[in-house]
């Protein structure tokens, strides 16, 4: 697929081009008016334009923090089966309008709890919507599971148990995800521990609030991707380490931006990753949080390094390679560059 891009492209031919997502919040990519009806539902009334200060982050945030306010209402709506499927449904049926051909959804089941539903329900019920997506688009999609930082270690390692149930049938691995500067990776190694016990691949949020050393953590745990990676720009041969080891950087231009994961988008660590060999996909982290899309997350990339197709074709070949999916999912998705 040839699409010669140059400095003067524009949006709609980043809006055709075969994409992947792969670190995206299900609850941080919520649409706005079924937000709103959910909430009418629990017999809380909030205006769009309500909806709109509440759900989207400030364009800069002082920390990640204050950047994850967000979620507070959306967690409210994804509390029954129905809020679930919904915003699964919504969210992967939006995605396949921009040509996103592979979607991996994450989010943390524990925190969809409170109405009652198991694990195992919940699982079910966002597999649902995103399986009504795959059959009324053309997109593939995978779950990951998130342990979240926050929590007790207990709670979740028993939703780690109960997601194995699912493993194969929807979730396609986990992840651990939270205020990273207030819960360091190290605290969490009998999470990971249990994972590899489960044969579940996972990916952790790492690097994202400057740390190098939540990086060497997950690393060492045996992590088959990074979520961000931002800090590991101060490491040469950090870099070094993940490109001979194939482990990939999910990088989200957006939200690093408004987490202050980067001081400014001069300083984004794109170019020095492709310099030392890292594999790199660009993903959305939060739709509606950061009022973005793939499309939109692309071209501020592409405008930024001046891009070319081969470093697109690139971009996309390495993420094919990075996906929690089997090779036939992966040759499916090579072909649709070449389509």
């Amino acid at each position: 697929m040839d699409f010669a891009y140059d400095k003067g492209r524009v949006l709609m031919d980043l809006y055709k081009m075969p994409k992947l997502d792969l670190h995206c919040h299900l609850d941080g990519s919520m649409e706005l008016l079924s937000t709103q009806n959910i909430l009418k539902s629990m017999g809380m009334e909030y205006s769009l334009q309500e909806l709109e200060k509440e759900l989207k982050a400030p364009k800069e945030c002082n920390s990640l923090a204050e950047y994850l306010k967000s979620f507070d209402i959306p967690i409210k709506c994804i509390q029954t089966e129905e809020g679930l499927f919904t915003a699964a449904k919504e969210l992967a049926l939006s995605a396949a309008k921009e040509n996103v051909k592979y979607l991996e959804v994450r989010f943390a089941p524990s925190f969809s709890t409170s109405e009652g539903l198991s694990i195992r329900q919940i699982l079910e019920s966002v597999e649902k919507g995103l399986e009504f997506a795959k059959n009324q688009s053309d997109i593939r999609t995978g779950i990951i599971v998130c342990g979240m930082r926050n929590l007790d270690n207990s709670v979740n390692l028993d939703m780690l148990k109960q997601a194995r149930q699912m493993l194969g049938y929807g979730v396609v691995a986990c992840d651990l995800a939270g205020d990273e500067k207030a819960y360091k990776t190290s605290l969490f190694y009998d999470f990971f521990e249990l994972a590899r016990k489960y044969d579940m691949p996972f990916t952790i949020h790492s690097g994202e609030c400057g740390s190098v050393e939540n990086i060497k953590t997950a690393i060492d745990y045996g992590a088959k991707r990074l979520g961000h990676g931002i800090a590991m720009e101060k490491d040469v041969n950090l870099m070094k380490l993940c490109a001979d080891k194939k482990i990939g950087v999910e990088l989200c231009p957006t939200s690093n931006l408004q987490t202050k994961a980067v001081k400014d988008f001069d300083e984004y660590p794109y170019d020095i990753m492709k310099k030392n060999g890292v594999m790199v996909s660009i993903n959305t982290d939060n739709r509606t949080v950061s009022e973005t899309t793939s499309t939109k997350e692309f071209e501020r990339i592409v405008n930024k390094f001046n891009l070319s197709d081969e470093d697109l074709r690139k971009i996309y070949t390495d993420s094919v390679d990075m996906i929690f999916a089997d090779d036939d999912c992966k040759e499916y998705l090579l072909r649709k560059w070449e389509d």
